[in-house]
């Protein structure tokens, strides 16, 4: 997918299909690719599907932190002249989708959530592997997932270079510490949008309680539930991940 990439001016994405529009957020550690199920299905139904790089490495160390990162996803959505569009966040980009709601309400039809941050930080800077040799660093990484296999060597070794990338640890120490700053939990029950929380029920990175808590402070939501999942629904269980999406989209008319 990166393959693809459309970069013009500050922005770099991949964009298909053709309607309403949908923005995916990536996560803290996720590559384009872990959303190649979904980019995939729904722009070849009636959507509009893009994914902007975050530059969550490449802001200055000071403004590295998820108010900058929203910031920017309102100057992409400029850019792109988009007025409104659904938002998908998986982790991080789910703390990031929801910190833009925030501030940009009527710029979002409808909130995706799937294993967001936003609620519980302590996770992402305790399982923000540290470095070691690579066999550690494949550990670490297969937790996050119910099955050990969505680890390929490609998403290990993306994982492997960060950690080993003394930038860029600093830069994810420095998100995690804004992620505890902008803890959503007072602002949740103000985000009137219709709102839905896809989890894994074995999320180990951010337990199924989480989940819960956004299902009871966002006035909108419906929670859905994949079991064997990890953090990372869309990549352990694409269709499955599309199928309640879908369904749900169509119930929403959204």
């Amino acid at each position: 997918m990166e393959n693809n990439l459309i970069k013009e001016g500050k922005f770099s994405y991949v964009e298909a299909g053709e309607g309403r529009p949908i923005i995916i957020l990536h996560g803290l550690m996720g590559a384009l690719s872990n959303f190649d199920g979904v980019f995939n299905y729904f722009s070849n139904k009636g959507y509009k599907v893009i994914i902007p790089v975050l530059p969550i490495y490449n802001l200055p160390l000071l403004k590295t932190n998820v108010k900058n990162l929203s910031k920017f996803l309102k100057d992409f959505m400029e850019h792109k002249k988009i007025e409104k569009a659904i938002l998908i966040g998986n982790s991080l980009g789910g703390h990031i989708a929801l910190y833009f709601s925030k501030l940009n309400l009527k710029n979002v039809t409808g909130l995706v959530l799937a294993g967001s941050s936003g609620l519980y930080e302590k996770s992402m800077g305790d399982t923000y592997p540290k470095r070691g040799n690579y066999e550690y660093i494949q550990n670490k990484t297969q937790e996050v997932f119910y099955n050990p296999e969505v680890a390929t060597k490609e998403v290990v070794d993306e994982v492997y270079a960060s950690v080993n990338d003394r930038s860029r640890v600093i830069k994810t120490l420095a998100i995690a510490k804004s992620a505890i700053r902008h803890n959503m939990a007072k602002d949740l029950p103000s985000l009137n949008v219709p709102s839905c929380i896809i989890w894994g029920k074995q999320d180990s990175v951010t337990p199924p309680q989480v989940a819960e808590d956004f299902a009871k402070l966002l006035p909108d939501a419906n929670l859905y539930w994949i079991d064997k999942c990890g953090h990372a629904p869309m990549m352990e269980h694409p269709e499955e991940f599309n199928k309640i999406l879908e369904s749900w989209l169509k119930e929403r008319n959204l």
